[in-house]
């Protein structure tokens, strides 16, 4: 039998360096000047160009890229290198050198073929046009969209920012269940699972924040978790089922306390990708320099909608400035919630910040503590960057009783057809009753974080593989079906 299939490639390359160190080591290398250094690199081929009995290729790595020189009378197998196709992944060994024309290059002495691109690559690697291409076949898009590999590396960067920040501050970093049995942390609908063993349902967690503050009672003062939370709600440019989540809990601090954390974690990261405190962010200015803002969400609402309300409006009152906003509501919001609608709708948008939106009515903030001079309204904050909520925290609430009234308040709306509001965890009030002491906790959502360090408008554009709908059996695919009109809101409480 005939094996018509391409060639063994082997098990393993021996590589020596990058491109990035080739061109850090030999950038000052003269035109037409040769070393005696041997390397060995690895990557694919991006471009080739062949002139009779020389070859030019470029060959680019997770680092960068860098020219190939390859000579008929140099190169073994010089007609198998010309005849090798655009995407192929290649080891190459040879001398590094600089062509008469200036350009660094390694000479082709030898070469093998790693793997064989069998699918041909988008137009001459100048990047994809198609989003729908860029998001599903994320493989592709790394390869040949230099803003994709640029915005991913700069991803990595702003969570190591973090992470390094917090451990030097004596932060513990944990890891908490993802599937619980009660969905608990924030204000969200959840995706449902069975666990067969158990024959329970079980919920992809909606945040860690329950575990996270059980630690904090059992003795853990300062904790942090970045990972992945689950959302079963809409989609748009700022809304992904699952995202990424820092959420972090500081015993002895209070919503002040966090504030001030928050604004040096994020001025720190954007200092560390983009060197700066200022940025811009479509098109405009954002200066992330510390101090930043912080006004009430009243306040807020007078200076952008013109309107003076807060809890001892009348709920009549309220309804009507609802409806002359164009604000959608339901029978059983209360005037905290009716307060938080009228603000999203009028205001949210409005604030390029950055600023520290205070003061949330006890309505809609069921964990956290109620604020110690306006009763009826908590110590709660949201940072508001660019019309866009970046995170959310809080004195966190203490009192088991409190907490219990707080649950069993949510309940009786999820009753009412709220399927976003909490259960009653008897275990968490069951651990508050332990003791939990004063404690402070921030939510930051990292993709949005992302986005704006990375002057990004999609949240698809910072996650590697965005939620998308299934490709048809034909292998063809639907376009992407992002609604830009909001989503979700309140994405993290």
């Amino acid at each position: 039998m005939t094996d018509t299939g391409p060639p063994p490639v082997p098990y393993r390359a021996e590589v020596s360096t990058t491109t990035a160190r080739i061109q850090a080591d030999h950038g000052d290398l003269a035109a037409g000047e040769e070393t005696d250094e041997v390397v060995s690199i690895a990557g694919r081929l991006m471009l080739r160009r062949d002139q009779g009995k020389l070859a030019f290729g470029v060959l680019q790595d997770g680092t960068g890229r860098i020219q190939l020189f390859a000579m008929a009378r140099l190169t073994p197998d010089f007609d198998g290198f010309t005849s090798l196709s655009i995407g192929d992944w290649i080891l190459v060994r040879g001398i590094v050198m600089n062509t008469k024309r200036g350009e660094l290059s390694v000479r082709v002495d030898e070469w093998t073929v790693l793997a064989h691109a069998q699918r041909p690559f988008p137009d001459k690697w100048h990047g994809i046009s198609d989003p729908d291409i860029r998001y599903r076949q994320r493989y592709v898009d790394l390869w040949v969209t230099e803003e994709a590999r640029t915005a991913f590396r700069r991803r990595s960067a702003i969570v190591a920012s973090m992470r390094g920040r917090l451990a030097e501050k004596g932060f513990v970093e944990v890891e908490t269940p993802m599937l619980h049995p009660i969905p608990g942390g924030a204000l969200a609908k959840p995706f449902v699972t069975h666990h067969n063993a158990l024959d329970t349902d079980l919920y992809l967690r909606i945040a860690p924040e329950l575990y996270l503050k059980r630690l904090v009672v059992g003795g853990m003062e300062k904790v942090f978790e970045i990972g992945r939370v689950f959302r079963n709600e809409g989609m748009s440019t700022r809304h992904n089922p699952e995202f990424t989540m820092l959420e972090l809990y500081w015993a002895y601090a209070d919503h002040a306390d966090m504030m001030t954390l928050t604004e040096e974690l994020i001025a720190a990261a954007a200092i560390d990708v983009t060197g700066s405190t200022t940025i811009d962010y479509d098109g405009r200015v954002v200066d992330l320099s510390t101090p930043w803002r912080r006004a009430t969400m009243e306040e807020l609402i007078l200076e952008h909608a013109g309107v003076d309300i807060g809890l001892d409006t009348p709920i009549d009152e309220l309804r009507a400035r609802c409806d002359e906003f164009g604000v959608a509501t339901e029978a059983h919001y209360g005037p905290g919630k009716l307060i938080v609608e009228i603000y999203e709708k009028t205001t949210e948008g409005k604030l390029w910040g950055p600023v520290f939106v205070t003061d949330y009515p006890v309505e809609v903030s069921p964990l956290s503590r109620e604020h110690r001079d306006r009763p009826g309204y908590t110590e709660r904050f949201e940072a508001i960057i660019a019309g866009r909520e970046l995170c959310n925290g809080f004195s966190e609430l203490t009192d088991p009783a409190v907490q219990r009234e707080r649950f069993l308040a949510q309940e009786a709306g999820r009753d009412a057809g709220d399927d976003e509001a909490m259960m009653v965890d008897d275990d968490y009030i069951r651990a508050l009753e332990y003791g939990l002491p004063p404690t402070a906790g921030l939510g930051i959502g990292v993709d949005r974080l992302v986005m704006l360090l990375t002057d990004t408008t999609t949240i698809r554009d910072v996650v590697l593989f965005p939620t998308l709908r299934p490709e048809s059996r034909s292998g063809g695919h639907h376009e992407t079906d992002v609604d830009d009109g909001g989503g979700v809101s309140g994405a993290f409480d």
